[in-house]
C-alpha cells in the first residue's frame, strides 16, 4: 500500500466519521471516485472518497476527521491542474461545488474576500461595476477557482502588467491539518482563532527561523524570474520581502495548509483596450521581438503560431495578418483612441509593414481574437492529423531575453526525440506553453517521455529558467527540482512542508518527496486495441478509447450560467452544477469504464448510465469543446451496448420509434384527429404519456391532418411533377423529415414556396425517408443503420445526380451530415457533401435571388445541432438580406428531442430554457420569434404564449403579402 492511500480496513470507519460530522456530500461510491480520479494532467489517482463541504466550517470539520483517521487529503477547485496536483489517492475535498461566496468587496481598499471555490470570472464580474478586476487571468478564467489559483500561483495573459497570483494576495485564512487556524500575510501579527494561538505562533516562529538560519542559501538560490513558479517561495520569508507567510504559501499546491478564505487585491481595469496582432516569420522570430515590446508598457505579450491557429475552430472566421506566428499585444488607456494609439506605436516601433499587423479596438473583434488564444490549451491537445499531444512540460519559463535561444534548442531536442508540438504562450515573460505528442501508452513511449523530460529539465536550467512558469510542479516536474535548486534548497522545501503538515497528509507525493514523473499515468489499464463499436470514429482511427481520451480535462464544459462565454456546452452542467453532468465528468466515467478497476461493469455500468441520463445529446461539445469531444455520439454508443439483449426503458421504444408511430397514425384515415382529440383531454393525455413511459407533465404535439408527403402527391400529380422536371431550372431534393412531415407540414410548404420563388425545382423522395436520428439518440444503432440504408437506397438517384438535399429540421439535417456517415462509413460517403440547410441552399443554388424585405426585429432559438454541426452563417446572411434584425439566442432550448419527454427531465428541461431562451423572449416582446427546430418551437409554445415560426414560414408569408420591395 502506498503512503498516500487509506487502508481498506479503515475506509468504512472514515466514511462513517465523515458522514457523522460533515453536512455536505460524502461519497465513497465508484461514480464519485471515478469522477475525481484525474485532473487535466497525465496522471490518475483514484481517491478513497469525495467530500463536498457546504461551507468553510464544514471544510474544517472534514479536515479534522481526515487528520484523526490519518487519511491523506487533496483539496480541489476546478480540477484543471495540468501537473497532477488536483488528484490524489486519499480524500478529495471539492471546494468548487459550494464554497463559492464572495464575502465582501471593498472598492476603496480594493480588497475582495473570497472563499476558495469562487470562480475567477464571478469575482471579475463583481468587481467590474467599480472599474476593478483581479489581475491574473488564466485561459481557464471561466471555471478556474481562486483557491486553485492560489495553490498554483496562477498567472495568465496579463501577468506582464499585474503579476502572478502571489502578488495579488493580501492575506490568507488557512487551516493546518492538526487544527491550527490562522491568518497570514506580510509582516502581519498572526491572527489565530481562539484557542489556536500557541500553534500559530509556533508555526510562524519555526518558519522565520528556517529562513533566518539559511539566509545566504535562500537569498541566492532563487532565480529572479517573473515566471518562477517552481518549488516553494521561501524567499518571501526574508525580511526584505516583508516576512510574507501568505506569499510563501501561494504556489504550494495544496501541500501545506488548507485555504479557507482569502483577501485578494483588485486592480484598476483600463477604461479602454486595443489589441495589436503582430506577425512574424515563426515562433523564434516572435520570441526575439517580445522583449522589445516591454518598454511600451503593454498589458499582454502573448504568442500564437500559425499551425495552432489552423487547428482552432474559432480562427476560421477571424482575419490574422501575414505571418507564421503572432504576438498578441494588448494596450490600455482612458479612451479608445488612447489605447489604439498605443497599439499602433508598438507595431510601428517594431518596424513591421502594414500587412504584418492588425490593430483591433472593437470589443467584439478583440473577443474573437482572444478566443483563439484562450482555447489553445485545448486546441493543442490535437496536432495536425488528429495526433494526440499531452502536457507534462506545458509551461517552462526562461528570461525573456533568452527565450529565442531556448526555443531554438528546444526544437533541436524535439527533433532528436522525434516529437512534435506547437509552442505558444506568454512570450513577454519568457513562458512557453507546449504539448508534445508523447506516446504514454507503450513502455518504449513512456521511457522516451522520461528521457525527454530529463533532458528538457537540464535545458531549462541551462538557460536560467524555471521548470514551471505557471501551472506548478505537481508530479509532472517535481522530481527534477533538485536540478533547478540543488539538493540543499530542496531539502528546505521538505522542512517547510513539515512545519505546516508534519504527518504529510496534504497532497502527498506532490512537490515534496514526489512520485516519479512516469508513474501513475492515466492511460495504464486502458485497452491496447480498439474495442468493438458501432460508430466509425473517423477522427480517432475507429478507436473508442482514443475518442474518450480527447477529454484532457480543461473543463470548458464546466462554465456556469454566470461565466459562460457563449455557445451551447454544457446545458445540463449549467442547470445542476454537478461534475457528473458535465461533458468532462461523463468522459471521465467512460475512461474509468474502459480501465475497469473502479467502474467494473463495462458497458453495463450504471454509474455511466446515470451520468449520461441528463446529457441532452445537444452536440454542443462537438463544436464548443476545444478538443472536439462528441458526447452525444458517445452516449448513443454506450446505450447501444448497455441495453444490448435487454429490455429498454419504455421511452426508448416510444420516442426511438417515433417515425414508425407517426407513419402508423398517418396510414389510418382520421387517426390523427382521434389521437389529437384524446391528447387534448388532460387526464387522458397524462395517462397516455405515463403508459408510454414519458413524463406526464409534458404536452403532446398535435399530428398534422395530412402529412406533407401525402399532400405533395395530392397537390402535385405526376404530370405536374414531370413537367417541372422538364424545365431548365436547378433541382433540389426537399428532405421530408419526420417532424416536419407529420407534425409541421406547413414548414415544408413554406419552403417549397420560397425555393420555387428562387427559381429552383423541388423534388420530394418517392418513398418515406428517415435519417434515423430518433434511434441514434436512444442508442438503437442496429435499427438506425437499417433505416439509414433504406433511406440511402431511396436517395440513390439523387446522390448519383449530385442534387443538393435540403434539410428543414436542423437535428435531422445534422444527422445526415454527421451521424449517418459515422455509422455507415463508406456506404454514405457521398451524402454529407450534398446536404444543405435551407439558407445554404438559397445562397448556393440561387445566389441572385432576393428575399422579401420584412423590416422587423427577431428573437428566438438557434438550434443546438445547427450551432454544433451545420453552422448558421448562411442563415444570418439571409436574415440580414430580408431585413430581419436581431440575433437568435444560443444555448439549448432544453427539450432536445426525446430528452424533455423522458421521466424526471421536465424540471431540468425548464431550467435550461430559463437560462437564455426565456429571457431572450421576454426582452423582445414584439419581435418575430424564429426557431427552425421542432423541439425548440415545441418548448417555446409550452413555456410561453409566443408562436414561433421557421424562417421559411416567415419568408413565405412575406412573399404572400407581396413584400417585394426587396432588401
Amino acid at each position: 500500500m502506498r503512503d498516500s492511500e487509506v487502508a481498506a480496513s479503515s475506509v468504512s470507519v472514515l466514511a462513517r466519521a465523515l458522514r457523522a460530522r460533515v453536512r455536505g456530500g460524502v461519497r465513497f461510491d465508484a461514480q464519485a471516485r471515478g469522477l475525481h480520479a484525474m485532473d487535466a494532467s497525465n496522471y490518475r489517482h483514484v481517491p478513497t472518497g469525495v467530500v463536498t463541504p457546504r461551507d468553510v466550517e464544514d471544510l474544517a470539520a472534514a479536515v479534522a476527521v481526515c487528520h484523526e483517521q490519518r487519511a491523506p487529503m487533496t483539496v480541489r477547485g476546478g480540477g484543471t491542474s495540468i501537473a497532477g496536483q488536483a488528484t490524489g489517492r486519499g480524500v478529495v475535498l471539492d471546494t468548487a461545488r459550494h464554497l463559492t461566496r464572495i464575502e465582501s468587496l471593498d472598492p476603496d481598499a480594493r480588497i475582495a474576500v473570497v472563499e476558495p471555490g469562487v470562480v475567477l470570472d464571478d469575482l471579475r464580474a463583481a468587481a467590474a461595476p467599480y472599474g476593478l478586476t483581479f489581475g491574473p487571468d488564466p485561459s481557464t478564467h471561466s471555471r478556474c477557482t481562486l483557491g486553485g489559483m492560489i495553490g498554483n500561483d496562477s498567472c495568465g495573459a496579463h501577468s506582464v502588467a499585474w503579476g502572478r497570483t502571489s502578488a495579488n494576495v493580501a492575506w490568507l485564512d488557512v487551516l493546518t491539518v492538526d487544527g491550527v487556524r490562522m491568518r497570514v500575510g506580510p509582516e502581519s501579527a498572526v491572527e489565530p482563532e481562539a484557542g489556536s494561538d500557541i500553534g500559530a505562533e509556533r508555526i510562524r516562529a519555526e518558519l522565520l527561523a528556517l529562513a533566518d538560519d539559511n539566509l545566504a542559501l535562500v537569498r541566492t538560490g532563487f532565480p529572479p524570474l517573473a515566471r518562477r513558479v517552481s518549488g516553494y517561495a521561501l524567499d518571501r520569508l526574508l525580511p526584505e520581502h516583508g516576512r510574507d507567510l501568505a506569499g510563501a504559501l501561494v504556489g504550494t499546491e495544496g501541500t501545506c495548509a488548507v485555504v479557507l478564505r482569502a483577501g485578494v487585491r483588485l486592480v484598476e481595469a483600463p477604461r479602454a483596450r486595443a489589441l495589436a496582432v503582430l506577425g512574424f516569420a515563426d515562433d523564434v522570430a516572435a520570441a526575439e521581438a517580445a522583449p522589445a515590446v516591454l518598454p511600451y508598457g503593454p498589458l499582454t505579450v502573448e504568442s500564437l503560431s500559425a499551425e495552432l491557429a489552423a487547428l482552432a475552430w474559432s480562427a476560421r472566421s477571424v482575419r490574422l495578418p501575414d505571418g507564421g506566428a503572432w504576438l498578441f499585444v494588448e494596450t490600455g488607456g482612458d479612451t479608445r483612441d488612447e489605447a489604439y494609439a498605443r497599439a499602433v506605436a508598438v507595431a510601428r516601433g517594431l518596424g513591421l509593414p502594414a500587412s504584418a499587423y492588425r490593430i483591433e479596438a472593437d470589443a467584439a473583434g478583440q473577443r474573437a481574437l482572444w478566443r483563439i488564444r484562450e482555447e489553445a490549451s485545448g486546441t493543442v491537445t490535437r496536432l495536425a492529423g488528429d495526433v494526440e499531444a499531452w502536457p507534462g512540460w506545458e509551461d517552462t519559463a526562461v528570461p525573456p531575453e533568452r527565450l529565442a535561444a531556448y526555443l531554438r534548442e528546444l526544437h533541436k531536442l524535439m527533433r532528436r526525440f522525434g516529437l512534435r508540438g506547437l509552442p505558444y504562450g506568454h512570450f513577454g515573460e519568457g513562458c512557453v506553453h507546449i504539448r508534445f505528442d508523447f506516446d504514454l501508452i507503450s513502455e518504449p513511449g513512456v521511457a522516451r517521455f522520461r528521457g525527454f523530460s530529463s533532458e528538457l529539465a537540464d535545458l531549462v536550467v541551462a538557460h536560467g529558467g524555471s521548470l514551471s512558469g505557471e501551472h506548478g510542479d505537481g508530479q509532472a516536474r517535481a522530481e527534477f527540482l533538485p536540478r533547478m535548486y540543488g539538493d540543499e534548497l530542496v531539502g528546505l522545501f521538505g522542512r517547510f512542508k513539515s512545519v505546516w503538515d508534519p504527518d504529510d497528509l496534504l497532497n502527498p507525493g506532490v512537490l515534496v518527496r514526489p512520485r516519479p514523473v512516469d508513474a501513475d499515468l492515466r492511460f495504464a489499464g486502458m485497452p491496447r486495441t480498439p474495442v468493438p463499436v458501432a460508430f466509425g470514429y473517423p477522427h480517432d482511427g475507429g478507436d473508442f478509447a482514443a475518442a474518450v481520451r480527447r477529454c484532457v480535462g480543461v473543463g470548458k464544459c464546466r462554465e456556469s450560467a454566470s461565466t459562460a462565454s457563449g455557445g451551447v456546452m454544457c446545458p445540463s452542467f449549467r442547470a445542476t452544477g454537478e461534475e457528473k453532468d458535465s461533458t468532462r465528468g461523463r468522459a471521465r466515467l467512460l475512461h474509468e469504464m474502459l480501465v475497469g478497476d473502479v467502474v467494473t461493469d463495462g458497458w453495463r455500468a450504471e454509474e455511466v448510465r446515470d451520468a449520461l441520463d441528463l446529457c441532452l445529446s445537444c452536440k454542443g461539445c462537438r463544436s464548443d469543446c476545444p478538443v472536439g469531444v462528441d458526447m452525444a455520439t458517445y452516449k448513443a454508443e454506450f446505450l447501444h451496448h448497455h441495453y444490448a439483449g435487454r429490455v429498454r426503458p419504455r421511452a426508448h421504444y416510444t420516442l426511438g420509434a417515433l417515425p414508425w408511430w407517426a407513419r402508423a397514425v398517418a396510414s389510418v384515415p382520421s387517426a390523427a384527429r382521434l389521437v389529437n382529440g384524446l391528447a387534448a383531454r388532460p387526464a387522458l393525455a397524462r395517462a397516455g404519456l405515463g403508459l408510454a413511459g414519458l413524463d406526464p407533465s409534458r404536452g403532446l404535439p398535435a399530428f398534422a391532418p395530412e402529412p406533407f408527403t401525402r399532400g405533395w402527391v395530392r397537390r402535385r400529380p405526376v404530370s405536374v411533377r414531370r413537367s417541372a422536371l422538364a424545365e431548365p431550372r436547378p433541382r433540389v431534393v426537399l428532405w421530408p423529415d419526420t417532424f416536419t412531415n407529420h407534425f409541421a407540414p406547413e414548414v415544408a410548404w413554406a419552403a417549397v414556396r420560397v425555393l420555387e420563388d428562387a427559381g429552383l425545382t423541388v423534388v420530394v423522395p418517392p418513398r418515406p425517408v428517415c435519417c434515423g436520428l430518433t434511434w441514434v439518440s436512444t442508442g438503437q444503432l442496429d435499427t438506425a443503420r437499417r433505416v439509414m440504408r433504406r433511406t440511402l437506397r431511396t436517395l440513390e438517384p439523387a446522390l448519383t445526380a449530385g442534387l443538393p438535399i435540403v434539410g428543414l429540421e436542423p437535428s435531422c439535417t445534422a444527422a445526415l451530415r454527421s451521424d449517418v456517415p459515422e455509422l455507415l462509413g463508406r456506404e454514405a460517403a457521398e451524402l454529407p457533401g450534398l446536404v444543405r440547410t435551407f439558407a445554404e441552399t438559397l445562397a448556393e443554388c440561387a445566389p441572385g435571388w432576393t428575399p422579401p424585405r420584412l423590416d422587423r426585429p427577431v428573437t428566438g432559438q438557434l438550434h443546438c445541432h445547427q450551432h454544433a454541426v451545420l453552422g448558421d452563417a448562411a442563415d444570418r446572411a439571409l436574415r440580414e438580406q430580408a431585413a430581419l434584425s436581431g440575433t437568435l439566442t444560443g444555448g439549448c432550448c432544453g427539450l432536445a428531442g426525446n430528452f424533455g419527454y423522458e421521466p424526471g427531465h421536465a424540471g431540468i428541461s425548464t431550467r435550461i430554457a430559463a437560462e437564455r431562451l426565456l429571457p431572450a423572449l421576454e426582452s423582445a416582446p414584439y419581435a418575430e420569434v424564429l426557431a427552425d427546430g421542432f423541439s425548440c418551437r415545441t418548448q417555446i409554445r409550452e413555456l410561453t404564449d409566443r408562436r414561433p415560426r421557421h424562417l421559411a414560414e416567415v419568408l413565405a408569408a412575406g412573399l404572400a403579402e407581396g413584400l417585394d420591395g426587396r432588401a
